[in-house]
């Protein structure tokens, strides 16, 4: 098969399923483009030529708001959703193929993707069950979440944009200047790509930083771009899938990118438990999880988290450590008594938090799992 001929099952930019074939929709006012929708509620049209997109874009977010006009045109990008698309799309076999053309003819169909913000999407869904069509802007604005990261700034049209190179990434990394690049990933878009090859590297401490500040970046780019940090988790999870290859800080930047932006990239978090049977990712998938459950315990409990708790008597002091520390983090209040044996192991381990690497034991993450427990049932007991 020739290059040319290289095909893809299309993916949604957001959470990297598979998605399926569009099909018609049942209610439809412009009646031009086939719709589907994703696991993760993010909502696509086909455009077959690529001329359309305009009005695909149009519909997905009309679609995406239960066919509400009014609702629809109050929202902001960015602000409110978010856009991907896929290009050199071939509507009739639903494949993507790498060069745009196939059996001597174009292929120049895209799919564009639109996904509400959560609080957006439950607006939207209560304003359909309600027919409450005359609700305010305001109100809305009012019931979007305060903690999501602010839109990045976009960049001057007018300035010179500058090349990612091996030496300048490399630099730029270790002073941890977050803010140059965020820039150089506006500016090219290989910059992550670069980042990603820095993990490579003999010692630990260098390549839990390097994740960390992968983390960091990504977290403002996805406010823009969620595109270019979408195929950044692609290229690891495939990475980590290789039997034959080594890891090399991949899970622990897996976390660090789904833990910034699980708004966008939380559908993630169940493929990190295909790496917890291994020895050598153990420790970073709980890492990584727990990263996760301090904004999101829900994505945790989502997943079958039972399986973790035998986790609580492993011979490594930092696989019990980082359980008792997730588990914390998601109130598995099931798990207290396992946890409260762990009161008086003084064994240390080391623990990245907050960008530097940390000494602590085994009994002090087990006390802070039973307070947040505890802390947890009293709010519920309210």
């Amino acid at each position: 098969m020739s290059k040319s001929d290289i095909k893809n099952p299309p993916w949604c930019p957001f959470c990297g399923q598979r998605v399926g074939r569009p099909r018609e929709a049942e209610q439809r006012r412009l009646n031009e483009f086939p719709v589907g929708d994703c696991q993760c509620g993010a909502i696509y049209t086909s455009d077959a030529t690529g001329h359309n997109v305009g009005s695909a874009m149009v519909e997905a977010l009309v679609y995406a708001c239960n066919d509400n006009w009014d609702f629809a045109w109050e929202l902001l990008p960015e602000d409110d959703y978010l856009t991907g698309r896929i290009e050199n799309y071939d509507e009739q076999r639903h494949e993507v193929f790498e060069k745009g053309h196939v059996d001597g003819r174009p292929v120049r169909g895209v799919l564009y993707f639109v996904r509400l913000h959560t609080e957006i999407n439950e607006i939207a869904g209560r304003l359909k069950a309600k027919k409450e069509s005359d609700i305010e802007i305001s109100t809305v604005k009012k019931m979007i979440a305060e903690d999501r990261p602010a839109l990045e700034p976009a960049p001057d049209e007018k300035r010179v944009k500058k090349k990612a190179n091996k030496r300048l990434v490399k630099e730029l990394v270790e002073q941890a200047d977050v803010d140059s690049l965020v820039a150089l990933c506006f500016d090219d878009k290989k910059t992550l790509r670069l980042m990603q090859r820095l993990l490579y590297d003999p010692y630990d401490e260098k390549r839990w930083h390097v994740a960390w500040m992968i983390g960091q970046v990504t977290g403002r780019v996805a406010t823009r771009e969620p595109g270019q940090v979408s195929e950044l988790l692609h290229r690891l999870y495939e990475a980590c899938n290789d039997s034959a290859a080594t890891h090399w800080g991949m899970v622990e930047t897996l976390g660090s990118v789904i833990a910034v932006r699980p708004d966008i990239f939380g559908a993630f978090t169940r493929h990190l438990l295909n790496f917890l049977g291994q020895d050598t990712s153990r420790v970073q998938v709980l890492w990584a999880l727990g990263e996760i459950a301090e904004t999101r315990p829900d994505l945790i409990r989502d997943t079958p988290f039972y399986n973790l708790f035998h986790f609580l008597q492993h011979p490594d002091a930092a696989v019990r450590g980082h359980v008792a520390r997730l588990l914390g983090r998601i109130n598995a209040s099931e798990a207290s008594m396992q946890i409260m044996t762990l009161s008086g192991d003084e064994e240390e381990f080391m623990m990245w938090e907050k960008g530097r690497m940390i000494s602590t034991t085994v009994a002090k993450e087990a006390a802070g799992a039973l307070a947040a427990i505890q802390g947890g049932l009293k709010k519920n007991d309210e």
